[in-house]
């Protein structure tokens, strides 16, 4: 297993079928089309990681950073590969290169029924932000 940068526009395929293979969680939606995948990709290329074996992509990671303040997601392993310590190289991986970058504070959110997800982050040393409430609104 290799865990790489994502390459555009060759793994977009393969990364929607993985994200579109998650029992829970990660959920296909209109910013993961081929044009926002590639206003992702100009803007940091470097936190968009693949895992691949033998040419096949078994996980991702997406990092942003604002310049203030990280935002993982997309974190996806595929199901029969779980287990195996993939999420956490990806996770360990974008954090080392948040922090590279001078990132102090990174997010991410997980579905409220993804148990085995919150879990998963905190063996991995994140914690559940209960002070904060979290708005959203899409633009049309």
């Amino acid at each position: 297993m290799k865990i790489r940068e994502f390459c555009f526009p060759e793994d977009h395929k393969g990364a929607l079928e993985l994200w579109g293979s998650m029992e829970i969680g990660v959920q296909v939606g209109r910013s993961d089309t081929l044009e926002e995948i590639k206003k992702k990709i100009q803007r940091d290329p470097d936190l968009f990681l693949i895992a691949e074996i033998d040419n096949e992509i078994v996980g991702t990671i997406i990092g942003g950073y604002d310049g203030r303040r990280g935002m993982i997601y997309h974190l996806a392993v595929k199901s029969n590969l779980r287990k195996h310590g993939i999420g956490t190289m990806l996770l360990e991986e974008v954090e080392k290169r948040l922090r590279d970058k001078g990132c102090k504070k990174c997010y991410l959110l997980i579905t409220a029924e993804n148990a085995a997800a919150a879990h998963f982050y905190e063996r991995n040393n994140w914690r559940e932000m209960k002070e904060d409430r979290i708005f959203g609104k899409e633009f049309p």
